[in-house]
């Protein structure tokens, strides 16, 4: 029996595409190709197009701003210059503010509605500028009044004073006066009006004179208070105000270059996608191209006999033998599929297996590694959703808020909006980010942290979206920028400050680089070159002060920055914006980089005109006060000579008045003795001579001449005492003698006039005192002390004692203490008692030398010191302590 093998059934194949048929389609999938780049090309063209047309408009508005900057500050430049020069017009402002008003309706029609907001800001900033101004305006006209008032009020001042004889309300009404004058001059208004109230606190007796100064107190004071009110007005309105409108510029050019950066960085991520699209379409038209040339070519005989290969091999067994060409939809690909489809079958269950499970460990690797950096991560992560529900937090951005673990963190807040963002509009502004470009970088904002602490953060977070395309959460992270900000508000605080620093100070103070332009300017010195501080950054000081017709040479700089090191203090001058000579007294320093090189100058100058001005007048004053300080030392020499003559002719007169007594009981005598003599003479002649006669002759001729020695050595002591003292007074050279001695001698002079006053002298030496001084002007001293006890501490004739005590003191000094028991001295006459010309017997011929004489001696002269201490009532006490050795230096002056 012969077995029948059956036969294999007929293969259904899906007719297809022919080869031609598919040549013509990759060619026509490579037009497509190009046609989609053209489109693309195009599209991207117009956004580009679009995006460089709204650039140029922002560069519009930002040149717009400009011109707002400039018109704003040339009228703040006519306002300033309308409250500070009281010739000035108000045509000025009008007219920049008109121009400022026209550009503002120019801005506001090149603006975003967004932005028009702005501009109605600066127009009603404008207005109020403008209402200050017309405050100021009427202020000024009051002003003017009140100073076309005062010239009358102070002629009648003037008048009135000269009129009034009261000689220390005159001098002190004429120092108010000169202050006012200064005060107003100066526009110092604070001074002005304190001297105008010192004027009004004056006690005047004269009543015509209290008016009419009452009367220019008042005006002076009126205008003070204008001038205040104008820098208040000019201060609170105009600056402010300014400062404002400036404020609102500046936030329009940031607004303006923000939206120019979002349009730069869509402009340059538009040109890069259309730089890729090209490229990658282009790519792929010619792989299309290659690769359907090539499938045309290839695809006839040898993929026919790589088929047959391959389903040789399968019949094999061999499951991983490829089946080639079964992506060809032709004749050659309907042999070779049905074969794959087996073979791929079993291959794709084995890849599948394979995948799955390197999938899953590839899954849990990742969720690993991300779980670990999410928790030990130092910024805080976060995922929330656009209604502000906080899905998932990592433990930083816990302890970043406040909380222990995420958990807490995640359970305390609700709407993200309201309970962390300080701000909400910070929240909405994140989220007009996120929708428009699906990312923020670096965006901050303030957050309040569980115990109320408000952080600053920096967020970095992107968007995802579902099939949709709608956001469905935020995953970002966030660092804690709170130190950073603080950092960064005291570095600008410090700068501010500064800046207010060096603006306030009365000096020039300015910084340039090493090509000798301006990198820093106060205020002082820009007002010298009648320029803002922050337009003369960048240039030169020749470029400044080209603008007024002045010059001034750099060579002081250029020589800091060879010698590399500071000039020192010099001067100079120049001429200022207004034409002024000014005078300056300069030093320049460098300032070194980190290696060491000069990066910058340093230039501080002090304005030293008025001292200049002030020495000229200083010398002029110290020459005519030499002049009258010669002239009184050679009238007060004058005095003192007098004075000494005086002393000496009462000394004089005294001792003639002593000496007279001795003197003429000596003439008496002697008188006597010659009528003894004749009678006794006629006796022998006649020879009438008796023993008796003899002896009475005798006797009367022995008392005689006892009492003719006897006085006449008194009057020789007299004489040679009087003869010392005077010699001593004329005789300025030093020499040695006892001091007591010389006390009693000096005494001796002085006691003839003792019986006269009624007073006692008693006096008191201890012996062998040897000084090597100046004798005359010690009994100089004594008689003008005596003599002042005699003239002051006695008067009307009562008795008193005079006490002179001389003893030593130390080894090198001797102390002499001259006390009276006198009515002695007032506080006031004590203090006074040396003063020259200073007496209190002017009416009875005092010169008020006396006392002078001494203390000048004893100090001078002498070389000692003396105190004086007295009492009313109390008597007098002068206590002097002189070297043993008088000083030469004191003997030469």
């Amino acid at each position: 029996m012969t077995a029948e093998t059956p036969s294999n059934p007929p293969v259904n194949r899906v007719r297809s595409l022919s080869i031609g048929q598919m040549t013509f389609g990759s060619f026509m999938l490579v037009l497509a190709v190009i046609v989609v780049t053209g489109a693309a090309s195009v599209i991207a063209i117009r956004h580009i197009g679009q995006t460089f047309s709204e650039l140029q408009r922002l560069q519009s508005v930002g040149d717009l701003a400009e011109d707002i900057d400039r018109r704003m500050n040339e009228l703040r430049l006519a306002a300033r210059d309308y409250v500070t020069n009281p010739g000035s017009q108000a045509t000025p402002i009008a007219e920049a503010t008109t121009a400022l008003a026209e550009v503002l309706k120019k801005t506001r029609l090149e603006l975003a509605p967004e932005q028009q907001d702005m501009i109605d800001g600066v127009t009603e900033r404008l207005a109020t500028y403008r209402s200050g101004i017309e405050r100021i305006s009427t202020l000024i006209d009051h002003r003017a009044d009140l100073i076309t008032r005062l010239p009358p009020l102070r002629d009648r001042l003037d008048a009135a004073i000269a009129e009034s004889t009261d000689t220390a309300v005159n001098t002190e009404l004429f120092r108010f006066h000169n202050r006012i004058a200064t005060g107003l001059l100066a526009r110092n208004p604070s001074a002005a009006e304190v001297a105008a109230q010192g004027i009004l606190a004056m006690t005047i007796p004269d009543r015509k004179l209290r008016e009419a100064a009452n009367n220019y107190a008042e005006a002076a004071i009126a205008i003070s208070i204008r001038e205040r009110q104008i820098a208040e007005i000019d201060k609170e309105v105009l600056g402010t105000e300014g400062r404002l409108i400036q404020r609102v510029t500046e936030l329009l050019r940031e607004v303006s270059a923000r939206r120019g950066r979002v349009l730069s960085f869509e402009f340059a991520r538009t040109l890069g996608e259309a730089k890729w699209q090209s490229i990658v379409l282009g790519s792929m038209g010619v792989l299309i191209g290659l690769f359907a040339a090539g499938l045309v070519v290839r695809r006839t005989v040898r993929p026919l006999a790589r088929i047959a290969t391959s389903i040789r091999s399968i019949a094999g067994g061999e499951k991983d033998v490829s089946i080639p060409a079964t992506d060809v939809d032709n004749e050659i690909g309907d042999i070779a599929r049905a074969a794959e489809v087996f073979r791929q079958t079993l291959v794709d269950a084995d890849a599948a297996r394979e995948a799955a499970v390197r999938a899953l460990a590839e899954q849990r690797q990742a969720e690993e590694s991300y779980r670990k950096l999410f928790e030990s991560s130092v910024d805080g992560i976060y995922v929330t959703t656009p209604s502000g529900d906080l899905l998932d937090a990592n433990p930083a951005l816990a302890r970043i808020m406040g909380y222990t673990t995420p958990q807490d963190l995640i359970a305390a807040i609700g709407d993200i909006a309201e309970t962390i963002y300080v701000h909400k509009s910070a929240r909405e502004e994140y989220q007009k980010l996120m929708q428009r470009d699906g990312m923020v970088r670096e965006f901050e904002y303030q957050v309040r942290a569980r115990d109320g602490t408000v952080l600053w953060l920096s967020d970095s977070a992107g968007a995802v979206r579902n099939e949709a395309g709608e956001i469905i959460r935020y995953e970002g992270v966030v660092r804690d920028i709170t130190d950073q900000k603080r950092a960064e508000e005291a570095v600008s605080e410090g700068r501010r400050l500064l800046q207010q620093v060096i603006d306030t100070v009365p000096a020039v103070i300015n910084v340039k680089d090493r090509e000798l332009r301006y990198v820093l300017m106060n205020r002082y010195m820009a007002g010298i070159f009648g320029i803002e501080p922050q337009d003369a950054i960048g240039r030169t000081t020749g470029e400044l002060m080209s603008r007024y017709g002045a010059e001034k040479t750099d060579e002081h700089d250029k020589r800091v920055l060879a010698a590399g090191r500071e000039l020192g203090f010099y001067e100079e001058e120049y001429k200022d914006s207004a034409g002024n000579m000014r005078q300056w007294l300069v030093n320049k320093l460098p300032l070194l980089d980190a290696e060491g090189e000069i990066e910058n100058i340093v230039t501080v100058a002090l304005d030293i005109g008025e001292r200049k001005r002030g020495e000229q007048e200083m010398r002029k004053a110290r020459d005519a006060a030499e002049l009258a300080l010669r002239n009184l030392r050679e009238t007060q020499n004058s005095l003192i000579e007098a004075e000494k003559l005086a002393a000496l002719g009462r000394l004089v007169a005294g001792v003639a008045h002593e000496v007279n007594n001795p003197v003429g009981i000596s003439m008496t005598v002697a008188s006597a003795l010659e009528r003894k003599t004749a009678n006794f003479a006629a006796e022998v002649a006649r020879g009438d001579l008796r023993r008796s006669s003899l002896n009475e002759y005798l006797e009367t001729s022995r008392d005689a001449s006892s009492q003719l020695v006897a006085n006449l050595n008194r009057a020789a002591e007299l004489i040679q005492s009087f003869k010392q003292v005077a010699a001593d007074r004329n005789y300025s050279d030093k020499r040695t003698f006892d001091l007591g001695d010389l006390t009693e001698q000096v005494v001796m002079s002085l006691r003839p006039g003792l019986r006269k006053h009624n007073l006692a002298l008693n006096v008191e030496c201890q012996p062998n005192l040897s000084m090597n001084s100046y004798p005359g002007p010690y009994g100089q001293v004594l008689t003008n002390l005596f003599l002042n006890a005699v003239a002051h501490a006695f008067p009307d004739g009562r008795p008193g004692k005079v006490d002179i005590r001389v003893w030593e003191s130390g080894k090198d000094n001797v102390e002499i203490l001259f006390s009276d028991d006198g009515v002695g001295m007032s506080l006031d006459v004590r203090r006074r008692a040396f003063d020259p010309f200073f007496t209190t017997r002017r009416d009875q011929g005092g010169t008020g030398l006396g006392l002078h004489i001494v203390y000048s001696i004893v100090t001078t002269r002498l070389g000692g010191r003396l105190d004086l201490d007295s009492e009313p009532g109390g008597g007098t006490r002068i206590q002097i302590i002189l070297p043993r050795v008088a000083p030469l230096e004191m003997a030469a002056e």
